[in-house]
């Protein structure tokens, strides 16, 4: 069995833990009461009103360049032609890559996108309009040989 040799002296640590406890508790609850009665009053106060962040100084800060304008892309860049078989005036066909798609043939009066009809195949040039027999609305040429 174990004697402490000094029982008075944990006595004394037992009831200095649970007074310590006790007065704790009493601050505790008394500053949250204290502060319960006042929180009408000082709440304007107490309270900051949260601010939006600024989105561009930050992204500035951290070393992002302002966005450019995104242009809208033109007709002609949505277009790539890749090969041409010239065959006469109303004959002939042309391999095109429209909106970065994998290039398709296409005859001379065949439609290629919605609003434009491949019109003529001429060497290394091609003609896109809105009919067959219309005015042309786009030249396309095979890009120079390296």
């Amino acid at each position: 069995m174990f004697l402490p040799r000094y029982p008075f002296l944990l006595v004394r640590t037992a009831s200095l833990v649970v007074w310590a406890l006790v007065a704790f508790s009493a601050v505790a609850w008394g500053l949250r009461w204290s502060a319960s009665g006042n929180a009408d009053a000082l709440s304007p106060l107490a309270q900051p009103t949260p601010t939006e962040p600024e989105l561009e100084a930050a992204a500035r800060s951290l070393g992002a360049l302002p966005a450019a304008a995104v242009a809208a892309p033109t007709l002609a860049s949505r277009f790539q032609l890749v090969g041409v078989l010239s065959g006469g005036a109303s004959q002939g066909a042309a391999l095109i890559a429209v909106d970065g798609k994998p290039a398709r043939p296409y005859r001379v009066g065949r439609v290629v996108v919605d609003d434009l009809v491949l019109q003529s195949a001429q060497g290394r040039r091609v003609s896109l309009g809105a009919s067959a027999q219309g005015p042309a609305t786009l030249t396309l040429e095979l890009p120079a040989k390296k």
